[in-house]
């Protein structure tokens, strides 16, 4: 018995390389679906490819019987002289006898069937198995993309790409080798049966009514494939709006836009609804069409025959067998039209996915790449340049270094290029201009899993997965023990939290961690972080979200986890990083100037007039809290703090 086979990235093939694939064709589409079809290493399922042929040619050849044994069956009950019949010979007799060709009859649309459906049954392992192969390696290679891709899309929209186009895979696949194939040797079968049982006129009026229904089916298709695509845009759209509103749902709710997203799906549901519509209408003309040209050509290879009856040329028998392998045919013209259909809007389906397979990940390693060695952890940046976009630079010659063990601190207005910094350092961008080098090896040229091991980033807007806590941690060292899970919780501080809550480590956080406050998110972050156990530490303005109490204790435990690594930390609020070795101050891109806190107070610069000003803002809001406290009631209890894990949900 064939066993699942798991994947482990290294049997996973290189993405389909080929031409743009914004119209993908149908023999592009089955060279890149081949290789999973007749996989190299997989002996047992290129034997059931073969087994599922054999067995395919079994089925039509007694697919072809059946006509005949319903011819004799007829000519013995009609008593044609054509019919095997010799009254002196009882087993010539029994051959021919009527109740026995109609048992025969029975017996072979039984065994017809049987082998189809083995065939089909036998077949299903190679077609999911390559439907699951190909559905992982776009899976992985959206991972490989750059964050530039995914900044330009749009979550619900490549969900859909990706669950169309695994659906079209599935399509193509059973249908080329289960219809499209049977369908081509059923038909040239019964053309040589029509040559060698009747004559050359049953062959032309068969093959002009194959032609003529070909020919129609596939300029009604062509129709219709325009029709299609626009149904799948309004589909896609209307799925990306409602995901995209339900993910906004506490914005929505803030707002009271409730009925404005309403209307705003509802009209990507009607642009949908009048695609749908087109679609099944021009399905209905296709079909009408097909029957109509169908049953002319049966009638004209009948009328045939009947004048063949009516001369003596031909019995009843042959009349009924012309009937019979006409309306034979039809099934497979039947299916001929339907697979064409199917497989073009499978390929319409799969073209956008094939589209995210086709490009190129911005970010590749080298080919000579080696692992980053890291022995002291010395982050350097010199004359790093970069720009989003060719118009508009970001960073306009940047140099520094973090030394070994130290803390430096990235502060400026914003859109400076502070957050850019850490997005080049992590490499999902590549520099303009310049070189990043840890302990003297430029990024580029070492292995991006290696370079992004060494990294623990602390980001200020912390997503988790929706699963348990305990998951969203081990993230962190997949291999950690739950000991040391607990571990890293109790150095974040959010151990005592958790336990707290009546499942603990096993809570469930929600999506995007949304049952969880921005403190304990914070927390399970950091958290993360300690189990990574890194050498470089980033923290991407990892407070400036929260609130100055939650801020305090959450700087406490960032404190913690910097010690004695090197830390480049990207700050909003000045008060977190007066301790740093070195602040550097980004203005336009460019170093505007670099100090200690003390240092940079003293020049009465850029930094000087930040400082001075949160400090006036603090000290309003200070003001303003001590008005809010001093007309209260005295007795009042202070609000809870950071107790979303012990609530149902709970919001910062």
């Amino acid at each position: 018995m064939d066993q699942p086979q798991s994947f482990d990235g290294a049997d996973v093939p290189d993405p389909p390389a080929g031409g743009s694939p914004e119209r993908a064709t149908l023999m592009g589409t089955l060279a890149h679906l081949w290789p999973y079809i007749w996989p190299g290493d997989r002996f047992d399922l290129k034997m059931r490819v073969v087994w599922s042929l054999v067995l395919l040619l079994a089925a039509k050849l007694i697919t072809l019987a059946v006509p005949f044994s319903f011819k004799w069956a007829t000519d013995a009950l009609t008593g044609a002289d054509t019919a095997p019949v010799a009254a002196d010979n009882w087993h010539l007799w029994v051959i021919a006898s009527p109740l026995l060709l109609t048992a025969s009859y029975g017996a072979m649309r039984i065994m017809m069937a049987v082998l189809t459906q083995w065939r089909d049954g036998i077949f299903a392992r190679v077609a999911m198995h390559a439907v699951r192969k190909l559905a992982t390696i776009t899976f992985i290679h959206m991972h490989e993309l750059s964050l530039r891709f995914h900044l330009e899309r749009k979550t619900g929209g490549l969900t859909r790409v990706l669950e169309r186009g695994r659906e079209g895979i599935e399509v193509i696949v059973r249908m080329v080798i289960l219809q499209l194939i049977p369908t081509i040797v059923e038909v040239s079968l019964l053309m040589a049966v029509l040559l060698w049982q009747f004559d050359w006129r049953y062959v032309v009026a068969t093959l002009i009514t194959v032609t003529v229904y070909m020919y129609y089916t596939y300029i009604a298709t062509e129709w219709r494939i325009g029709i299609r695509r626009k149904m799948n845009d309004s589909d896609t759209e209307a799925n990306t709006k409602a995901i995209d509103s339900l993910l906004n749902y506490e914005t929505v709710k803030y707002f009271s836009a409730e009925a404005r997203e309403a209307q705003r799906y509802d009209r990507s549901v009607a642009r949908y609804e009048e695609a749908s519509v087109h679609t099944y209408t021009s399905l209905a003309v296709l079909n009408t069409g097909q029957a109509v040209i169908f049953t002319l050509g049966l009638t004209a290879t009948m009328l045939m025959c009947a004048i063949g009856v009516r001369n003596g040329t031909n019995t009843v028998g042959d009349f009924v067998l012309v009937n019979a392998m006409m309306i034979q045919l039809y099934q497979p013209l039947n299916f001929m039209g339907m697979v064409y259909r199917e497989i073009k809007q499978a390929i319409i389906d799969i073209e956008k996915m094939f589209g995210v397979l086709h490009r190129e990940a911005e970010i590749k390693d080298a080919p000579d790449a080696r692992p980053l060695a890291v022995t002291a952890g010395t982050v350097r940046f010199e004359d790093v340049r970069f720009a989003y976009e060719p118009t508009r630079p970001i960073l306009k010659g940047i140099s520094f270094e973090v030394p070994a063990g130290k803390t430096v601190a990235i502060v400026g207005p914003s859109g400076a290029g502070k957050s850019t910094i850490s997005r080049l350092l992590f490499r999902l961008y590549d520099v303009s201009g310049g070189k990043i080098l840890i302990d003297g090896q430029d990024i580029r040229a070492v292995t991006q899993d290696s370079l992004r091991a060494s990294i623990g980033m602390v980001p200020q807007d912390t997503v988790l997965f929706n699963d348990t806590i305990r998951y969203n941690i081990r993230y962190g060292r997949w291999d950690a023990s739950d000991a040391e899970v607990e571990e890293a919780a109790r150095l974040a501080q959010i151990d005592h939290f958790i336990r707290m809550a009546p499942k603990g480590y096993e809570t469930q956080v929600g999506e995007r961690g949304l049952k969880l406050s921005g403190g304990e998110k914070q927390r399970v972050a950091i958290a993360r972080t300690v189990l990574k156990a890194p050498p470089i530490l980033v923290l991407d303005e990892a407070t400036s979200a929260l609130d100055t109490h939650t801020e305090h204790e959450i700087q406490g435990a960032l404190d913690r986890v910097a010690r004695n690594r090197t830390s480049l930390v990207i700050a909003h609020r000045l008060s977190t990083i007066v301790g740093a070795d070195e602040i550097i101050v980004l203005d336009q891109g460019r170093i505007a100037e670099r100090g200690t806190h003390a240092n940079l107070l003293a020049q009465g610069g850029l930094y000087a007039s930040m400082w001075n000003r949160q400090r006036e803002a603090e000290a309003a809001r200070e003001k303003l809290a001590q008005m809010a406290d001093s007309s209260e009631a005295p007795n009042r209890e202070p609000p809870p703090v950071d107790d979303a894990l012990t609530a149902p949900a709970a919001a910062e």
